[in-house]
């Protein structure tokens, strides 16, 4: 799928950016953490979606600030639950 953004030459000077291509994928990793906290994706599909793994996301995600390990209700909901050890 190909998107087309018009931004201001103000806006690109700003994010110091060379050319478009250098863009991509600042715009790419700022939506994907969006949609991350807004519970949209999980932090696998922002990772996939963002071109890195997993792990290196949550690294991203850090470095912006964004904490990783807050659960929402719907997360905590979709948990499995924890296992039952029973004694003998």
């Amino acid at each position: 799928m190909t998107v087309t953004v018009d931004l201001p030459n103000a806006a690109i000077k700003a994010l110091d950016v060379k050319t478009s291509d250098d863009l991509v994928p600042h715009l790419g990793l700022a939506a994907t953490m969006r949609f991350y906290l807004l519970g949209r994706l999980s932090s696998g599909a922002a990772a996939d979606l963002a071109g890195n793994g997993r792990v290196e996301l949550l690294d991203r995600l850090a470095e912006f600030g964004v904490n990783s390990f807050e659960q929402t209700p719907q997360g905590l909901t979709n948990e499995p639950a924890a296992p039952r050890f029973i004694r003998n």
